[in-house]
């Protein structure tokens, strides 16, 4: 029985917490809708906090009158969430400092023509 204990707690072992390259990597998959660009590209994160399997994101958008902010928290949560040893994701919705397009990456200026 004592075998059975322990690979009972051998499948409990918690991954470990992700990494900040993988969490932008899931963040990629949050796209500006009018746009059609990520939110990674179109520098849209701020900030990725991860402390344990506690993500936190911080971003904006290109406009505080934008309407896809409930949209973006919910696909923020959905992506990162999926990732490997993610307990908790939580986001914040800042425009301070204000987006501007010098913050896009080379990649999104060359598509939208900047």
């Amino acid at each position: 029985m004592s075998e059975s204990q322990n690979s009972d707690s051998d499948s409990s072992v918690q991954a470990a917490a992700p990494a900040e390259a993988d969490v932008m990597d899931a963040l990629a998959n949050v796209i500006d809708p009018e746009l059609g660009l990520d939110f990674v590209e179109l520098g849209l994160i701020y900030a990725v906090e991860v402390n344990g399997g506690d993500v936190h994101v911080t971003f904006t958008l290109t406009t505080p009158g934008c309407p896809i902010g409930p949209q973006v928290t919910e696909q923020i949560e959905e992506f990162v969430g999926e990732l490997e040893g993610v307990k908790s994701v939580s986001s914040e919705m800042v425009f301070t400092p204000p987006w501007s397009p010098e913050r896009m990456s080379e990649d999104a200026k060359f598509a939208l023509g900047f």
